[in-house]
């Protein structure tokens, strides 16, 4: 599958699919903490509606699409939850690290869960894509350090993120240090 999750992997990594669109010109950290939640969810709606309209489906291939956007949104979800959880719990286990690292593992894993069933749900649709298809989704969800959910994570590029959010010791997404 397009690199084994690219059509919401990309999305969900890093500071995500809306990290990624906010991140304009190397603004991305500050830009995530100036957006609401119903904004996040906006440029959720946005990106993958892009993606949509931009692989051109056929019928045959659109009847494969519901699952991949149910499994994208759920990826979504769970990132803006962890975004919203760090932000409420901001420098509140700063002192105790393993905290911290039991936290961050906690996310990471769910952040595997949802990218495994995203993988499940888009192998299908993307075994159906021709070259030209292809081509169009590595641009539209691109996989790597600015991939739909923006810098960070190798699905988490660099730093990770996504469901696994490693965005710094106590970063919670909104460009602001919370020592």
């Amino acid at each position: 599958m397009m690199g084994q999750g690219t059509m919401g992997q990309g999305m969900m990594q890093g500071r995500g699919m809306m990290g990624g669109m906010m991140q304009g010109q190397g603004q991305g950290r500050a830009m995530m903490g100036r957006f609401s939640p119903e904004d996040m969810k906006a440029f959720v709606d946005a990106q993958i509606a892009a993606i949509h309209a931009g692989l051109k489906l056929s019928a045959d291939q659109e009847k494969l699409w519901p699952p991949v956007e149910a499994a994208i949104r759920n990826l979504a979800t769970l990132h803006l939850s962890h975004i919203q959880a760090m932000r409420q719990n901001r420098g509140a286990m700063a002192g105790d690290r393993v905290a911290l690292i039991r936290a961050m593992a906690e996310r990471m894993s769910q952040g595997a869960d949802a990218l495994r069933k995203l993988a499940d749900a888009a192998a299908p649709l993307y075994a159906t894509l021709d070259e030209a298809q292809k081509n169009r989704l590595q641009v539209l969800a691109p996989m790597g350090p600015r991939g739909i959910m923006g810098p960070g994570a190798t699905m988490g590029f660099g730093r990770m993120g996504s469901g696994g959010a490693m965005m710094g010791d106590d970063d919670d997404g909104d460009g602001q240090d919370s020592r």
